[in-house]
C-alpha cells in the first residue's frame, strides 16, 4: 500500500531486522518464530475462523448484542448493516461494532491516569495526566470512522475462493462517530516532547493477549510515526456526545483517523515516546500484507484504510417483485472522501449513479440511495462501486494476502424478489 509513511516504515523495518530498534515485549527471535507459526514466512495460509452463533452476549463484551443489530464473532461483535438504515450519519453507540483482543476492562475514570514517558521526552522523564488534566486542555471534535483492517475478510473466500486467516467479518466492522477529546500533539508537547523523538507507542489497559500457542504478547500496543501523532490523532473521551462506553475505550482511547482500527488503541494507559524506532507484534507479525503478491518479509505496516461500499440490506433479503423499493447504502475510503457511487441491480450488466446524501468528507462516509423495481421473482445480485477524491475506484477483485486485510473489491450482494 503506497502511503506517505511507507518509506518511513521500510526504513524502520530494516533497523529492526538489524537489531537497531526496540521490539517491545517480545524478543526478535520470538517475533520470527511467530511469523513462521502464523503462516507469514511461507507456510500455508490458515482457513477462515468459523463465526460464533449470533446471540445477546459475547465473551468479554459489556453492552447488549441483540441479534437484529449484531453478529457475534468470538470476542467481537459485527454490526449488521441493515441496522444502520435510517440511523443518520453517525453510528449510534449501541450499534457500533466491537473489536476486542481479550475482554473489555471496567475502568474507573476517577482513578485513571495516562503516563507519557520515554527517551523521546526532554529529560527522559515520565509525566502523568488525569482525565481532569486532559479536559483542561483545548478540546476538539472530529467525525471519523474506525474500521478493522480485516473488514470484508470473508469475501476473500466467498467471492474469490481464497483461504485467509482471522475473524470472518463481512462489512460491518466499521462505524462513524463524533469523537471529542484533545489533540495528542498538545499532550505530547505538554509532556516535553524532545527533538530526538521518532515514534509514539500507545498501550491499552486491557488484559495481556495470549496466542493459541501460549505466547504472551502483552497488552495491545502499536507505534505511530511522530509525523502522524502530531497531525490529526486525538485522545478521545467522548463518543457521540456521551462519555466513551466501556466497549469503546472508556475512559480515554486513541483515535487515528482513516488508519486501520488497530492504531486507535482503546483504554489507553501509557504512551511511550521513543528516540528510536519501536516495533510490537501488532506491526510485525500482524497488520502487514503477506503472500505471493507481496514482499517476502511482508509489506510495510498497514496505515490507511481502503475504499468500500455496503448495502443497508441483509444478504438474502426478500423484496416484493413489481414494487419500487428505495435501496440505501454507505461508501467510504481512507484516502479521501467518496465523490461517486455507481450501482447495478443485475450483477454488473448495467450501472447507474446512486444519489449521494452527504458531501465528501475526509475520514468519513457518504450515504446513498437508488430506486429499484424488481421486474419478476428471482434472485438478483446488487453491486455498489465507489470512487474517492483521489480517483481510486473499487476493483473487481482484491489482491490476496494471507491474513485477509484491506478487502476493497465490489461485493456481490444477493437478494430475492418474491
Amino acid at each position: 500500500m503506497q502511503t506517505p509513511e511507507s518509506s518511513y516504515d521500510r526504513r524502520r523495518l530494516r533497523q529492526w531486522l538489524s537489531g537497531e530498534a526496540r521490539a517491545d515485549g517480545v524478543s526478535r527471535r520470538d517475533m520470527l518464530r511467530l511469523l513462521a507459526a502464523a503462516g507469514l514466512a511461507g507456510a500455508a495460509p490458515v482457513a477462515l475462523s468459523t463465526p460464533a452463533a449470533a446471540g445477546p452476549t459475547a465473551p468479554g463484551i459489556v453492552k447488549p448484542l441483540p441479534e437484529d443489530l449484531f453478529t457475534v464473532r468470538g470476542t467481537n461483535a459485527e454490526t449488521r448493516f441493515a441496522a444502520l438504515a435510517g440511523t443518520g450519519y453517525h453510528t449510534p453507540n449501541d450499534r457500533f461494532f466491537v473489536r476486542n483482543h481479550t475482554s473489555t476492562p471496567l475502568l474507573d475514570a476517577a482513578d485513571w491516569k495516562l503516563t507519557v514517558w520515554g527517551d523521546g521526552l526532554n529529560g527522559n522523564r515520565a509525566v502523568d495526566f488525569s482525565l481532569a488534566d486532559l479536559k483542561r486542555l483545548p478540546s476538539v471534535t472530529h467525525s471519523a470512522f474506525v474500521e478493522c483492517a480485516g473488514n470484508g475478510r470473508s469475501h476473500f473466500t466467498s467471492q474469490q475462493g481464497q483461504e485467509v486467516s482471522g475473524t470472518a467479518w463481512t462489512l460491518g466492522a466499521i462505524g462513524v462517530a463524533r469523537w471529542h477529546g484533545v489533540r495528542l500533539a498538545d499532550v505530547l508537547k505538554r509532556a516535553g516532547l524532545g527533538r530526538r523523538a521518532v515514534d509514539v507507542l500507545p498501550r491499552g489497559l486491557d488484559d495481556d493477549y495470549v496466542t493459541a500457542d501460549g505466547t504472551n504478547l502483552g497488552r495491545v500496543r502499536r507505534p505511530l510515526p511522530l509525523s502522524k501523532a502530531l497531525d490529526d490523532v486525538l485522545l478521545a473521551y467522548e463518543m457521540n456526545g456521551a462519555p466513551l462506553p466501556p466497549d469503546h475505550g472508556h475512559p480515554v482511547r486513541v483515535l487515528v483517523p482513516s488508519w486501520v482500527g488497530i492504531a486507535s488503541v482503546k483504554w489507553v494507559g501509557d504512551i511511550q515516546v521513543s528516540a528510536r524506532p519501536l516495533y510490537s507484534p501488532w506491526n510485525t507479525d500482524f497488520y502487514r500484507l503477506f503472500g505471493d503478491a507481496h514482499p517476502q518479509n511482508g509489506s510495510a505496516p498497514l496505515t490507511r484504510q481502503t475504499i468500500k461500499s455496503a448495502w443497508e440490506l441483509d444478504a438474502g433479503a426478500n423484496l416484493t417483485a413489481g414494487v419500487t423499493h428505495r435501496l440505501t447504502g454507505r461508501s467510504w475510503s481512507g484516502a479521501g472522501g467518496v465523490v461517486r457511487v455507481d450501482v447495478s441491480t443485475d450483477g454488473g450488466t448495467r450501472w447507474s449513479a446512486a444519489r449521494l446524501h452527504d458531501a465528501p468528507r475526509r475520514d468519513g462516509w457518504v450515504r446513498w440511495s437508488t430506486p429499484w423495481r424488481p421486474p419478476s421473482p428471482g434472485t438478483y445480485t446488487l453491486l455498489a462501486r465507489a470512487t474517492d477524491t483521489t480517483g481510486h475506484t473499487q476493483p473487481d477483485a482484491t489482491v490476496h494476502n494471507t491474513q485477509g486485510y484491506l478487502f476493497d473489491a465490489v461485493v456481490r450482494h444477493a437478494v430475492n424478489a418474491v
